[in-house]
């Protein structure tokens, strides 16, 4: 039927979705499906580990798990340098909050001002690390971590500490910031003292907290820990002593070197100028040096009796043997050569009592060319002492080749040659070792070395009487007397070397000696530099320094008077 304007479909003329188009649709349906299934399995069986391990990358960590750096001690225990934990805070740029309220309270928190901290935000902005602020105490680092503020992280670190500060500063030296020797035993020591970083496994979330310490897969191995042969009661002394001579006399500085004269360990080793190695915002660079060890100087008169020595082993010179050395200059090969005034005939044993250069002179011409040459390079002249320690000098021993008979004259009394502190020191072990000659120790020794015979024990011990002839009332080194003990010693005093030649009214101060006679147990040098107060001659400057150090230290040492008068 039709309605009226119009006429509705009929059935038949609503035409069926043929077979084909509802087979394709549901084909269309499997596939997908199927496709879906293929992917749940894929990824669940064949790409399992594939997308473990982009997970665990993305949560698993491998940390360095820090070795603290071994300690350095003194030869009795005493902490010279240890490590302290710190912690260094640091960010991701990226992460960091945006307002100025919480970068304002970070800021006041780090110590820092506001536009500060934004300037560095703004420098590492498209980095994920940079230093907050470095070696912190947890103490004053816990307080910014528990504000929680998104990407600021703690790195746990070591801080080395300096226990007896400017005193050995030196001699032990300092770390750089990433706790790496820079100087001194620090330096020469490093591998030994720094030790081996661990591993662990750990679990961490999205922003990089830790959520769980999985495992450990290397332990960390401490760094070794060192004793050096220093005795800190005889290095406190020594170094007050030292400063206060340097002070009194307005020196530019001054080196002190005292060694054990059976074992060649070095007791006490003291340097001016020096530094505080716990802050160094101020540091001189003069004060880094170790000059007992690196600076070489020509030493002038303490040499004499080592070039003695070389004559007293012939069988032409005996402690009694008498030199004219009238009138008190002479003249050789264009130079002239004095004595402070006309002393006449001199025995060996005035010769070094009177310190004259006119004695050694001719006693040197006398000898083979090479013969006191041959006695200083015995000595350990002219060789690194080695001692390990970064930067030791080797001095200047020139070679006796076609050498004039001045140059032979000069270094019979101390010029033309040039020692350290501790070479000189090492060689008057000799004197007071019976003549053996110990290498110098930095570390403390298990057991004593064998030594090195250089000169026979006869001419050791005439030497030894010698040199305490000048170390008495009225004579040259007479301020290096010490109560109740039996010294032995040698003064000196030499112009200063610059690169325009000797000054004129600049002086090294020097005295080496050796205590107690009877037994000796310590030989000592001490040398100051530029004495600018009136005084300059070793007797008067060095001497003193001597007399007082070794006073105190044989007492702290317990070593018994040996003098007869102190005895009775």
């Amino acid at each position: 039927m039709s309605a009226k304007g119009g006429s509705s479909p009929t059935r038949a003329q609503v035409a069926p979705m043929g077979s084909g188009r509802y087979r394709f649709m549901v084909g269309v349906v499997l596939v997908a499906l199927a496709v879906l299934v293929g992917r749940i399995v894929d990824l669940h069986v064949i790409d399992r580990l594939f997308l473990q391990g982009q997970g665990d990358a993305r949560t698993l960590r491998v940390e360095t798990i820090d070795a603290h750096r071994g300690m350095v001690t003194s030869r009795h225990g005493e902490p010279l340098a240890i490590s302290t934990p710190v912690v260094s805070l640091w960010a991701n740029p990226q992460e960091l909050p945006s307002d100025d309220i919480q970068r304002m309270m970070l800021a006041r928190a780090l110590g820092m001002s506001l536009a500060d901290l934004n300037a560095r935000i703004e420098r590492y902005a498209e980095h994920e690390f940079m230093y907050l602020r470095r070696r912190m105490t947890p103490a004053d680092a816990q307080p910014i971590l528990d504000m929680r503020l998104p990407g600021v992280y703690a790195q746990h670190e070591y801080k080395r500490y300096y226990p007896s500060g400017e005193v050995t500063a030196q001699l032990v030296g300092v770390t750089n910031i990433d706790d790496k020797g820079q100087e001194g035993v620090e330096l020469a020591y490093n591998s030994f003292l720094a030790g081996q970083p661990g591993k662990r496994r750990v679990l961490k979330d999205r922003k990089g907290r830790l959520v769980r310490d999985l495992h450990l897969i290397k332990e960390a191995k401490p760094g070794g820990n060192l004793a050096l042969s220093i005795d800190l009661r005889l290095q406190y002394m020594a170094y007050r002593e030292l400063k206060a001579a340097v002070d009194e006399h307005n020196a530019d500085g001054g080196t002190l070197v005292m060694m054990d004269a059976k074992t060649g360990e070095v007791l006490a080793m003291a340097n001016l100028p020096s530094y505080n190695p716990n802050n160094r915002a101020e540091l001189d660079a003069n004060g880094l040096r170790n000059q007992a060890i690196t600076d070489a100087f020509e030493p002038g008169s303490v040499m004499k009796p080592l070039a003695m020595s070389a004559a007293l082993e012939t069988a032409r010179f005996s402690p009694e043997t008498v030199i004219d050395t009238s009138p008190g200059w002479m003249r050789v090969d264009n130079f002239t050569i004095r004595d402070f005034r006309n002393y006449g005939d001199l025995s060996m044993a005035g010769i070094l009592l009177h310190s004259s250069n006119i004695g050694m002179t001719r006693v040197a011409l006398q000898l083979e060319e090479d013969a006191v040459w041959n006695r200083y390079h015995e000595l350990g002249l002219g060789q690194a002492p080695g001692t390990g320690f970064p930067g030791e000098t080797t001095g200047s021993l020139p070679t006796p080749f076609d050498w004039s008979d001045s140059k032979r004259a000069s270094m019979s009394y101390g010029y033309g040659v040039a020692v350290s502190a501790l070479q000189l020191a090492s060689a008057y072990t000799a004197i007071a070792n019976e003549g053996k000659r110990m290498p110098p120790s930095l570390l403390k020794l298990p057991s004593p070395p064998q030594g090195e015979q250089v000169m026979s024990p006869r001419v050791a011990d005439d030497l030894l009487h010698m040199l305490e002839a000048i170390v008495q009332p009225n004579a040259g080194g007479s301020r290096a007397v010490v109560p109740g003990y039996r010294v032995a010693g040698k003064t000196g005093t030499v112009r200063k070397v610059t690169q325009t030649g000797y000054q004129q009214t600049a002086y090294r101060s020097l005295f080496a000696g050796i205590a107690p006679v009877t037994d000796p147990r310590i030989v000592t040098v001490v040398m100051i530099d530029n004495a600018k107060n009136g005084d300059y001659y070793g007797g008067l400057v060095a001497a003193p320094v001597f007399g007082r150090v070794v006073g105190k230290a044989l007492r702290l040492l317990d070593v018994l008077p040996d003098k007869k008068e102190a005895v009775e």
